[in-house]
């Protein structure tokens, strides 16, 4: 049969106060976005979820990312809006293969509303019913957790198919809805969530967490958590950095050690290696974040955005009190606290000016030590 169409039935396995067996996630992925997903690239085009109204609102929320889905109340109602040859999915399953037990079968919609018409469920199996595909069921969420390894090793096994090569597949997950390049090297300890895309030639790990996150091609990521952002080609980031979300880095970026950057915009060729804070700032190219350098977005009660042009140099233990805007090519002075505007290529200098007491520390250390006699 050419099935085109698929019914899932989510109340095959639950009652309607329980939360349905395909909500479940394994992977940080819910089972019906791993199995509609999967059942996209085998030429499925409609979708007909058979749902209690209580859960419909987490079940859309499971397959935004697929596209012409109906949801309906009873098979019944499904069956009555159903032409042709229909795949049904009676229970609840994994897209992994089976040796033997999957309840997924193809029939002809009209011989399936005859079967329900004489008192059968979808669960119910018609007589010449085909087997098309191959699917792993499942009837308890620590039935589904003990399938984690399986479904682990199957996932991995489709990225080395495609020229990913991953060191130590015991020690790494990766979620069904993420895409990698070729040429990827994952390394021990990495785990890869939600709809993350990773391009070619990347280096992933080790002990790296990237979730829902753009990785451009031939970039390294080590030792590091990204969260909901972007990230260039040519880019390195780690050891021991931490991107939170809305996060943009150009290509031939360096984010290093200790490095925190949130809800900012980083241009190409930029520099922040190490010990330093940028938070809603946008920042130009080229520029170079001396260490220990902090963007103070809050006051307390709002948070404010820095703005730094390109080939800025920004001396170590900088500190841009925002709202301030440092035009091209400006330079701070170590350990200046920055709390106006910079023209372009000007240098600002906001620190006490130096002053050496000669014989000072001879004096102390004097009376220290007559007071302890």
């Amino acid at each position: 049969m050419n099935c085109k169409t698929v019914f899932l039935d989510l109340k095959g396995s639950s009652a309607c106060e329980v939360k349905p067996l395909m909500l479940h996630e394994l992977l940080f992925c819910p089972a019906l976005t791993w199995v509609c997903q999967e059942l996209s690239v085998r030429g499925i085009q409609r979708f007909f979820v058979i749902c209690d109204e209580n859960w419909q609102t987490e079940a859309e929320a499971a397959l935004r990312d697929i596209s012409n889905v109906q949801f309906f109340d009873s098979a019944e109602a499904a069956l009555a809006a159903a032409e042709g040859d229909i795949l049904v999915i009676p229970s609840a399953v994994l897209p992994v293969d089976a040796f033997a037990g999957s309840p997924v079968y193809a029939a002809d919609a009209a011989a399936l509303r005859a079967h329900t018409a004489a008192g059968s469920t979808l669960a119910d199996r018609p007589e010449g019913a085909e087997s098309p595909v191959s699917f792993m069921p499942f009837r308890s969420a620590a039935e589904l957790q003990r399938l984690l390894p399986l479904c682990r090793e199957a996932i991995i096994a489709r990225h080395s198919a495609a020229g990913v090569y991953v060191m130590d597949g015991a020690n790494t997950y990766i979620d069904p809805r993420c895409v990698i390049g070729e040429d990827v090297t994952i390394l021990p300890g990495t785990i890869l969530r939600g709809r993350t895309v990773i391009g070619r030639g990347c280096e992933i790990g080790p002990n790296t967490m990237i979730r829902d996150c753009t990785v451009g091609e031939y970039t390294t990521v080590n030792a590091s958590q990204l969260n909901e952002s972007t990230v260039g080609s040519h880019t390195t980031v780690g050891p021991f950095a931490y991107i939170r979300p809305k996060c943009v880095i150009g290509d031939k970026c360096r984010v290093g050690d200790f490095v925190e950057v949130k809800n900012s915009v980083i241009g190409n060729g930029t520099k922040i290696s190490h010990l330093t804070y940028v938070g809603d700032s946008d920042v130009g190219e080229k520029v170079n974040f001396g260490c220990g350098t902090v963007t103070t977005n809050y006051d307390g009660h709002r948070k404010f955005r820095c703005t730094i042009g390109d080939n800025v140099f920004l001396g170590c233990n900088t500190n841009l009190v925002a709202p301030v805007t440092l035009g091209d090519g400006a330079y701070t002075a170590a350990g200046s606290t920055i709390t106006q505007d910079v023209e372009a290529d000007a240098l600002a200098v906001a620190r006490a000016r130096q002053a050496n007491k000669s014989g000072w520390a001879a004096r102390f250390r004097a009376s220290w030590s007559k007071d302890k006699k």
